[in-house]
């Protein structure tokens, strides 16, 4: 389908350079809400779509989805399954999962095969994860006493203004040219880096003035400059504390060209600029236009410039929707300017959202209905995900963070974080357009990712995962030589009880595709000879691949979270009076228990070198790691993780001596590394205590000429035995392994009629209802029921996702709750 859109609508460029672009993914998340309480759920709803026209992606079909702690460590990791570029889970956020504190925490999500594109692909979204008992003592949430009100503030109203406020311009098309008349754009922010507001004056270099600016919008504006030759020029701003700052504009060229783009009544003009010394020396010059989206080349046009300046109209109808790259090179295919242009698209679709009511009653049953379909009323085939939320008080902000489409059709086409992106997508907002265009023109118009793209005769390190592969080879007892035609037999005790069985290459390698393991499971791997006989050594690869490196840093302080929105003030004072007045503790809140007993530390009493070695300490907010070798290479950083066959420090030649226990010695020099290996496998990180290390002369001091490479030392609960192996026991792994994550169903109990516990939970829960997969039949339409909470409250529905025809949808309605 994307192929006869684009042969219809480009020329041959297109099919020209389409062999070097690679197949891309972007990954979006719809989740239930963005502010949770301690002890809550998240749910989340995956659009894994293929990155140049937001079709669903049938590509990768395990989605790395984590959970990040403020203090950058990845607490939760599900794998979770895609199907047709679509799959779904979920979250526990409790004190056993790793949310030892209220504050800022990140969700991202990625596939294996994304890694390849660098960190811009990634899908990121920031969760908020308040403890509302600890912030009724801290703040005392006296709404009155703060003298606040949701009515009376705006979207400015509540923040530290600092006077360190960070200013940049952002000529149009990429730089200033003497004489010729240009748009220069502003964005200012503060060393928080929320927007700021300014006003300012424009002075050249003699003090004289020359033109006055005013931010219009999220610390964003823009002004008009003419450049006078050989003038340069600096900006005096004044912030809202009234302090002055004192700023050099961009330098001046004598010569050149550059775009710029207009909006006049219904046309969108662009506009090609030069001065006369420009012309003087190239008389006439070739310049060609090329559009391009998400870095595919839709067509370019060639021009003859005879006079400073031309003009043409922008050919939105030929371009798809989102942001275009507009760029103009001379005749020596140099780029000269660049635009970014945001092309808006009116589609044949009418998608809606309702509820049989607008009022209900506490506990009430309600009906949603959701309708897909064109403008003449055919059925749209889409997959949708409906979000139904307690507001607990609060307004729904319009500008708030991101959704659907503002991330496939803006925020993951431009660098850094958007203030708001929602913003630019309301389309009750009359000057979303131009705002967006002041976003495109200062944050846009920093390096665009699309131009970083590898080719596809790059080496791509990160392979597509189609599935669960089991992998691994088998070599010989002793020497590295492998083992072909052994038999390997693997059994997988899950949901059911499975067998497989294959036989090795001429390297030795055997491979399992696409095995089912959801949830823990367990394996075994034996192999054998033709004779039936245990025979070999099994090596087993990584099941699944490492975390990507984690670079996001949140906020722990509650106060400071909760103080810096009247909203978010509000929001937690509603939930917690929810609480209070049904009796409900959150599930973090466990009723005091007193404990007597001597205090017994494992780690002292394993540990008889402990001032001697650095070491690493496991607990709780430790990560989660798929197997000992990872574990090594995360507690040691100066060990050499390039390899796990000889387990060495970076500039060791010889690998280093194990000790496990005090007790089990793996020495390099009299064991093989494969065997040191496979001794090695058996460990489960889950059942480490401590890892110890030393790489220096106390290494030797304390354990001879075996520790010449440096020492480890393992320590492991209690009780956790790793005895010696057999010969039989080499060609055999038993391990658990960790499938595709098992995600729950959401529950929604008949508060009619039922009066448990657990729908005491549900009666003031703050997520009402969550289905992912909302899919119209074939008359487009699609129904579902659920129960109100108990609580008089206004209600969020919210309906997100994509069409077939790859259209991102959102949609919003509400109701209110009354007895």
């Amino acid at each position: 389908m994307f192929l006869l859109i684009v042969l219809a609508t480009t020329t041959w460029l297109f099919a020209q350079e389409k062999e070097h672009i690679p197949d891309i993914e972007k990954v979006y998340l719809h989740t239930d809400r963005s502010t949770y309480v301690l002890g809550e759920s998240l749910w989340y709803k995956a659009y894994l779509v293929y990155a140049y026209n937001n079709l669903l992606f049938n590509h990768s079909t395990i989605l790395y989805v984590e959970l990040i702690s403020p203090d950058s460590k990845i607490i939760s990791r599900n794998k979770t399954k895609l199907i047709g570029g679509l799959g779904h889970g979920d979250f526990k956020l409790t004190d056993s999962m790793g949310i030892k504190k209220p504050g800022v925490y990140q969700i991202r999500a990625y596939t294996n095969w994304i890694q390849n594109f660098g960190d811009d692909f990634v899908f990121k979204k920031d969760i908020e994860i308040i403890d509302v008992f600890e912030t009724e003592r801290i703040a005392n949430l006296n709404i009155e006493a703060l003298g606040l009100s949701i009515k009376e503030e705006d979207e400015n109203t509540i923040q530290t203004i600092k006077s360190n406020i960070d200013i940049q311009f952002f000529p149009e098309g990429g730089s200033l040219i003497e004489n010729v008349s240009s748009v220069v754009a502003f964005k200012a922010v503060d060393n928080h880096g929320n927007p700021a507001k300014v006003q300012g004056q424009i002075l050249d270099a003699h003090g004289e003035l020359v033109t006055m600016f005013l931010s219009v919008h999220d610390g964003m504006g823009k002004f008009q400059l003419k450049p006078q030759q050989g003038m340069q020029y600096y900006a005096k701003i004044i912030d809202e504390t009234n302090a002055e700052i004192e700023v050099s504009l961009p330098k001046v060229s004598s010569q050149g060209y550059l775009l710029s783009y207009r909006q006049i009544k219904d046309q969108n003009i662009l506009t090609v600029k030069t001065n006369s010394e420009t012309l003087l020396n190239q008389p006439n010059p070739l310049l060609t236009i090329r559009y391009a989206t998400r870095a595919v080349p839709y067509f370019e046009e060639t021009l003859s410039l005879e006079e400073t300046s031309l003009s043409i109209e922008l050919p939105k109808s030929d371009l798809p929707e989102g942001i275009s790259q507009i760029t103009l090179y001379d005749a020596q295919s140099r780029p000269q300017s660049e635009r970014l242009v945001y092309v808006e698209k009116i589609h044949d679709l009418k998608v809606e959202i309702s509820t049989d009511k607008t009022a209900y009653k506490p506990k009430e049953k309600v009906v949603v209905n959701v309708s897909s379909k064109s403008n003449t009323g055919e059925a749209v085939l889409a997959s949708y995900s409906l979000s139904i939320t307690d507001l607990n008080g609060i307004t729904d902000e319009k500008s708030g963070g991101s959704n659907i489409s503002s991330y496939f059709l803006m925020e993951s086409d431009i660098r850094g974080n958007v203030h708001h992106p929602k913003y630019y997508f309301d389309v009750d907002n009359p000057s979303r357009l131009q705002h967006l265009d002041l976003l495109l023109l200062t944050q846009g118009w920093r390096d665009f990712l699309w131009k970083k793209l590898p080719e596809v005769t790059d080496s791509l390190d990160f392979k597509v995962e189609k599935g669960i592969n089991i992998t691994g080879r088998v070599n010989q007892l002793f020497g590295e030589k492998p083992i072909e035609g052994n038999d390997v037999d693997l059994v997988i005790f899950n949901k059911s009880f499975e067998t497989f069985k294959t036989t090795t290459d001429n390297l030795g390698k055997f491979s399992f595709n696409d095995v089912m393991i959801t949830g823990k499971g367990r394996m075994i791997l034996t192999t054998k000879n033709k004779k039936g006989r245990n025979n070999g050594i099994l090596v087993l690869d990584s099941i699944f691949k490492a975390p990507m490196d984690v670079n996001f840093t949140g906020n722990t302080n509650v106060a400071t979270n909760l103080g810096t929105s009247s909203e978010k003030v509000l929001m937690s004072k509603n939930i917690y009076k929810k609480h209070v007045a049904f009796e409900v503790l959150p599930d973090n809140i466990l009723d005091e228990v007193e404990i007597v007993g001597k205090k017994t530390d494992i780690s002292e009493e394993v540990n008889i070198h402990e001032k001697m070695f650095q070491g690493y300490v496991v607990d709780e907010s430790s990560p989660k790691f798929a197997n000992i070798f990872e574990m090594l290479t995360y507690a040691i950083p100066s060990l050499d993780g390039n390899t796990r066959d000889l387990i060495k420090f970076g500039r060791n030649t010889g690998g280093s001596l194990i000790v496990i226990n005090q007790t089990r010695i793996l020495d390099p020099a009299e064991e093989r590394a494969d065997m040191i290996v496979d001794y090695l496998s058996e460990i489960q990180p889950d059942d480490v205590v401590k890892i110890e290390y030393d790489n220096s002369v106390l290494a030797t001091m304390m354990f001879g000429n075996q520790a010449k490479n440096g020492v480890i030392l393992i320590t492991t609960k209690p009780n956790t035995n790793f005895e010696k192996k057999s010969r039989n026991d080499l060609s055999t792994i038993k391990q658990q392994v960790e499938g595709y994550h098992e995600a729950r169903l959401f529950y929604v109990p008949n508060l009619e009629t039922s009066n448990s516990n657990l729908d005491a939970k549900a009666a003031i829960r703050n997520t009402l209802y969550w289905n992912p997969y909302v899919h119209p039949d074939k008359t487009g339409v699609s129904q579902m029921e659920y129960y109100n909470s108990a609580v008089e409250t206004n209600v969020k529905v919210t309906l997100e996702g994509l069409t077939a025809t790859g259209i991102p949808v959102v949609v919003k309605t509400g109701y209110t709750i009354k007895k």
